[in-house]
């Protein structure tokens, strides 16, 4: 801003093992949510390097980095961003249409019928987001970012919109998704109480890592959760 800039990140440093369910929590203005647009390929950071998979994405080309975005991640946000005039399926098979393969429509709707199973939405397929709870909305969201088989599942408040019930609801499709595929989770929250969901919890304060520590009395809702070997590390 002009002549002020602000640190958004301080020089952190931090690992992310593949099948890990990190909560990333802080107040407002931490830096969590940078945190998060970087290790989605969102931002580029103006020094350090950042390694997914191995590979250094700190400084891909836009097509390069779209590319990663689009078959590596998946995103959940507060507010769903979904499109209103289209049905839950048209909003799953999204990411389909921007891809590079050659898909056909009807592998289209197979895959999203799939995934908007996984969520238990199957049923609720033709309606538009406005015929949908906010839980349901999410679910949806939920599948969209699980179309392309992600390895990483980012999460930004993705229970901020929702009630305490739905909350929960929503928790626990991510620790089954953790558990079941092996899918690497980074939720962002300001919600202790939601945080408790993953297996290891990092604290934000002012652009620098305060604590990460392994949650111990974390809320299980499908039963014990398993850590793969490392495959993702990055830093900022």
């Amino acid at each position: 801003m002009g002549e002020h800039q602000v640190n958004a990140l301080r020089s952190i440093s931090l690992d992310v093992q593949a099948g890990e369910f990190v909560s990333v929590i802080g107040p407002s203005g931490s830096g969590k949510s940078t945190l998060m647009h970087i290790l989605g390929c969102l931002d580029q950071p103006t020094s350090g390097q950042y390694f997914l998979d191995g590979r250094d994405v700190s400084h891909l080309s836009d097509d390069e980095i779209s590319l990663v975005r689009n078959k590596q991640i998946g995103f959940v946000f507060q507010g769903f961003n979904l499109l209103t005039r289209t049905s839950a399926l048209e909003n799953v098979e999204l990411p389909l249409l921007y891809g590079t393969g050659n898909i056909t429509a009807a592998e289209r709707r197979k895959r999203a019928m799939a995934a908007l199973a996984s969520v238990g939405l199957e049923s609720r397929y033709d309606h538009h987001t406005n015929q949908l709870s906010g839980g349901q909305q999410q679910r949806v969201a939920i599948a969209r970012a699980l179309l392309n088989n992600p390895s990483i599942l980012l999460a930004d408040e993705p229970t901020g919109n929702l009630d305490s019930k739905t909350s929960i609801e929503v928790m626990e499709i991510f620790q089954s998704l953790q558990k079941e595929r092996g899918i690497t989770i980074v939720l962002i929250t300001h919600e202790m109480d939601v945080a408790e969901y993953g297996s290891r919890i990092i604290s934000f304060k002012d652009g620098n890592i305060i604590s990460d520590v392994t949650n111990e009395s974390r809320r299980h809702a499908k039963g014990e959760l398993d850590v793969l070997p490392s495959v993702a590390e990055g830093v900022a």
